[in-house]
């Protein structure tokens, strides 16, 4: 399933991504699916994500940042702590209709978590990526046994700029609105508890 022929819709605004634009990249959400039998024996007990303080920090106010993490709708702070609490909420409302009745953990470790700065939303043309990587294992709440070892997944989403994300925040939303909703539809087509969110699209940003 391909985003580069569906649209996504953030909060009632429908993008369609449908060609590659002149100097961008290919971007993607993906992950290896949990087969459902599997995951509806587990009941989410807990979510631990670690932001590794390792992942470099940009506060440049330039429209791409070489770093790790971007992040700026919070106040100047830790952006790792910050980025931690996006994800928790994330991770936990995407998994939080697991059915079963084992208890899980689900271990997170952010890789990159590389939002818009505010020079970048302010353009005057739709364009931008938000780039949501992380690793995710998930464990037996009661013994702390690896029931699904470390996987990777990449949660890109393209982002909001110009007059779309100005009508889209007098409407309420906010890049961290839309990047924890998409992480969390990530999060339950990861467990097969939700719809399959996988896709492909092109893009100028980053």
């Amino acid at each position: 399933m391909s985003l580069t022929r569906r649209s996504l819709t953030l909060g009632g605004i429908a993008i369609v991504v449908t060609a590659c634009v002149g100097g961008g990249g290919s971007f993607e959400t993906t992950y290896d699916p949990i087969p459902a039998e599997v995951s509806r024996a587990w009941r989410l007990a807990e979510v631990r994500v670690t932001v590794p303080k390792s992942l470099w920090v940009s506060e440049a106010k330039t429209l791409l940042p070489k770093a790790d993490i971007v992040w700026r709708e919070d106040p100047l702070g830790d952006r790792h702590d910050q980025v931690a609490r996006i994800m928790d909420a994330a991770i936990t409302r995407g998994a939080q209709a697991l059915p079963g009745g084992r208890g899980v953990i689900i271990d997170v470790t952010v890789t990159r978590f590389h939002a818009l700065t505010y020079e970048a939303e302010l353009r005057g043309e739709s364009w931008g990526v938000h780039n949501i990587d992380f690793t995710a294992q998930v464990l037996d709440a009661g013994s702390g046994a690896v029931l699904l070892a470390k996987a990777f997944i990449r949660a890109e989403l393209p982002a909001l700029s110009g007059a779309e994300m100005k009508a889209a925040r007098a409407k309420g939303q906010t890049q961290k609105s839309q990047i924890t909703a998409h992480v969390a539809r990530t999060v339950a087509g990861w467990l097969g508890i939700g719809p399959d969110n996988r896709g492909t699209f092109s893009r100028r940003g980053n």
